[in-house]
Order: C-alpha cells, then structure tokens, then sequence
C-alpha cells in the first residue's frame, strides 16, 4: 500500500517587502530639453518646492544616503538628474522651485524647463509631487499642478516631514489634500511621508512601481493608512 504524499510545508512567515528602486544609480544629468536621454523605457519624475524633502525622499526610496543630493541650501538641484533601474526605467529628479533668493534668470529657465518636460516627454509615465505636509498646496504646488494636468498622465503626492505633525493633524492635512486633489481632471492619489521615520515608505514603493510599470518584485498589498 503506498503512502500519502508528504503534507506540504507550512507557510512561514510573509517575505519583506522586495523594494525595486534600491538598485538604482546615477545615470545623467542634463540642463536642456535637447540633452535628455533617448531612452525606451518610462519614467517617473520627481518635483516639489525647494527644501520639501524631495531628494531626501528619493534617497529613502531606494535606501541611500547619498544617491540624490542632499543640501541644506535650498535651490541646488539646478539640472534633471535621471538615475536608472532595472527594466530599461528612470527615477527623474527635476530642479526644485519657488528658492526665493535665485536670480530671476534661473527662475524663469527652471519654469521652462519644467513645464516643457512635463507636457512633451512622451517617457514620463507619472509625476511624484513632493509637498511638506506642514504647508501643502502652496501656490507654486497649485501652479505646477496647473502645468501637468494638460499632460493628462498620474499624479502621486508625497506629503513629507509628516513626522512633524500630530495624528490629528495627519489625518486633517491628508483629508483636505485628497479632497482637492479630487477636484482635478486626472488620476491623483496622496499620502503621508517620512524620511526621517519612513512612515510610508512600503505604500510609496508599491505606488511608484506601479506607476512605472515595474515587474518582477513581490509587491505585496498593503494597507493605506488610516
């Protein structure tokens, strides 16, 4: 009489997160529309006002200290940095806006550059909107916001430094964000963001990743925070 087949194995507990922006690298950086790179993949990029968190967020998105610049002068990222990932696709860090003290020279080519890229690169699958949760929807963030919405592509918001407020003050600033956000004619989501604590962190991965169509990580769902 043969034997039953062994039961299988019981499951252990779940993997962590695989997190697919950690390999990324620097790739190039470019100052004019003319000098961006011809690649086939897509890509996401990045933007929020000076001193937002913006390359802080991009450094704890892939867990490195010093893949994006870090000052604490506002204003330095002055070109479109692209850092590479696997499956041919690009984290795109775009100068900073609203640095009170730049010339208004560097003022007016950071406005061109941006808005030019936001509504004629055909690689841009998403925009990642970094706001300080502290001071949201300022008027330089509605007026980006204007910009993209032509391009008629996703939205994700980034509300960082939400370390510095209370739950209450959580819940209140994420609520009102959302309620405008769903006032616009495309695709936008939001949540609260620490590069600091990395509150977060697993539900912006899984958001991005998505955005950028990546495969072949165990996004596992999680829940949005409440």
């Amino acid at each position: 009489m043969s034997s039953l087949p062994a039961s299988p194995p019981l499951a252990g507990p779940p993997k962590p997160l695989a997190n697919p922006f950690r390999p990324a690298t620097f790739f190039v950086s470019v100052n004019e529309l003319s000098d961006l790179p011809d690649t086939a993949g897509g890509e996401v990029a990045f933007v929020g006002r000076s001193n937002a968190g913006k390359s802080s967020a991009i450094n704890t998105l892939a867990t490195r200290n010093q893949l994006a610049f870090v000052s604490k002068t506002p204003g330095r990222t002055q070109q479109i940095n692209y850092f590479s990932l696997p499956e041919d696709r690009f984290l795109v860090d775009l100068p900073g806006y609203g640095f009170a003290t730049a010339p208004q020279s560097v003022k007016q080519h950071w406005q061109e550059l941006i808005s030019a890229y936001l509504l004629s690169r055909a690689q841009l699958r998403a925009l990642v909107l970094i706001m300080d949760a502290r001071h949201p929807l300022k008027e330089l963030d509605r007026q980006l916001i204007d910009w993209f919405v032509p391009a008629q592509k996703p939205m994700h918001v980034l509300l960082t430094k939400a370390d510095k407020l209370s739950r209450q003050e959580r819940i209140a600033t994420l609520r009102r964000v959302n309620e405008e956000l769903g006032k616009l004619p495309l695709q936008s989501s939001a949540q609260l963001f620490s590069s600091l604590s990395r509150e977060g962190l697993d539900e912006a991965i899984i958001a991005i990743a998505r955005l950028l169509g990546l495969t072949g990580f165990a996004l596992a769902e999680i829940k949005s925070p409440g």
